[in-house]
């Protein structure tokens, strides 16, 4: 299915919880002019790790947005969701308690769920014994709560899945919703991701795969994204949700309208459990099979969100894939790095990344890729480096790949 199809879906509503600010103002803000959210890691004593760094979610207090005693029956990541979501239902001026709830539909994912609660609870158990473990403790964390923490609270009755597809979740998530609203099955989604893996076990683990930057001395420069100094990933955490909903159903209501969401396509390298193939084919089939779904020419498309999460292999892999697949194209595009500034969020990087790309189509404003101070000789397009761009944005890309060669693209248009 692609733009020709009956139904069309917008994006009526953002919210979002990330390193960069709470709401969508203060992330498109940081983000336009180039501000770094990764700092020292203040959320557990991380000084006898080498990576001492994130990016963290700040000045968040999930008793603003979640009622009672909901709060402690929940990990960080559904809070990161369930406060995301409530922006982008406000945003989108979506008065619930007037739409048919088995019409609206709830699809959030994480890449790893409730890390923070799965690791607090284990300590205690080592300390005290099973009857210090909470009872709470399986659905904090099950990553389908997130989604299902927000359907219970609106009383939404429609499809509701928690998605786990690794880097790609926030994306996936969209896609099964676009999908959803298309097929006709709903009018109205609530789609993104939300992840919280910043503990020693979280930040651990990526240490020991030797996939994230040491740059402890200079935070804000340590995400390098196609920079011929870059250092490897730094991890994040936060969430974006987009209030996704039928045109016609918009319409309808008189809702604002951010963009069009076009299409998206799909591949998987089925090469290697982290790393890309070198001459990013996998991620040139995902962007081909995009572009078809959406019926979108090369052309067409001003602007792509790389997932360019700052280490070699990947930013080469991208920056060849995407040559493949937009030939003498490719050098017209303009393509930023939003993990520059906000780190990699794991499964809810995709999330934010998808709405940042509309809210550069919405504005035709291009977000810049910061630390680009000299680039790898490999990686020679146009990166937007250092300040952001205003240009005409009427077809944007977002591109997510994640561990075990999953890829997604999604294609948005100005509506």
């Amino acid at each position: 299915m692609g733009r020709d199809s009956e139904r069309r879906v917008v994006v009526t509503g953002l919210g979002a919880v990330t390193p960069l600010g709470i709401g969508v103002e203060e992330n498109w803000d940081n983000l336009v002019h180039g501000r770094s959210g990764i700092g020292p890691i203040t959320k557990f004593d991380a000084s006898e790790l080498p990576c001492r760094i994130a990016g963290e979610v700040k000045n968040f207090d999930p008793a603003e947005w979640i009622p009672g005693k909901n709060v402690s029956k929940m990990d960080p990541f559904s809070h990161y969701a369930m406060a995301s979501a409530a922006m982008a239902i406000a945003d989108s001026g979506l008065d619930l308690d007037r739409e048919d709830p088995y019409r609206v539909g709830v699809i959030i994912g994480s890449g790893i769920g409730g890390l923070l609660s799965l690791f607090e609870n284990y300590d205690l158990y080592k300390e005290r014994g099973h009857k210090c473990i909470s009872p709470f403790l399986i659905p904090r964390v099950s990553i389908n709560m997130a989604a299902a923490n927000v359907a219970i609270i609106y009383g939404l009755k429609g499809l509701t899945l928690g998605v786990a597809n690794g880097c790609s979740t926030g994306a996936n998530a969209i896609a099964n919703a676009y999908d959803a609203i298309k097929s006709g099955a709903l009018d109205v989604a609530i789609a993104g991701a939300s992840e919280s893996t910043i503990c020693a076990m979280g930040i651990g683990c990526f240490i020991s795969m030797k996939a994230v930057s040491l740059r402890n001395d200079n935070p804000q420069k340590a995400c390098r994204p196609f920079d011929k100094n870059r250092s490897g990933i730094v991890m994040s955490e936060g969430a974006a949700i987009l209030a996704l909903e039928d045109l016609e159903h918009a319409k309808n209501r008189n809702a604002p309208i951010y963009a069009e969401l076009l299409g998206y396509g799909t591949s998987c390298d089925a090469y290697h459990i982290t790393a890309p193939p070198a001459d990013g084919r996998g991620a040139a089939q995902c962007m081909q099979n995009a572009l078809r779904n959406a019926g979108i020419q090369v052309e067409e498309v001003d602007y792509i969100n790389a997932h360019a999460t700052g280490t070699k292999r990947g930013d080469v892999a991208e920056t060849l894939a995407i040559k493949r697949v937009f030939g003498d194209h490719a050098y017209k595009l303009k393509i930023s790095a939003s993990k520059s500034m906000t780190g990699h969020a794991i499964g809810g990087a995709s999330a934010m990344e998808a709405m940042f790309t509309a809210l550069a189509v919405k504005n035709d404003v291009i977000p810049p890729t910061i630390n680009l101070d000299e680039p790898d000789e490999e990686c020679d397009l146009d990166y937007v480096p250092h300040e952001a761009r205003s240009a005409a944005v009427k077809v944007a890309m977002s591109n997510s790949f994640g561990f075990g060669g999953t890829n997604i693209s999604l294609v948005f248009g100005k509506y």
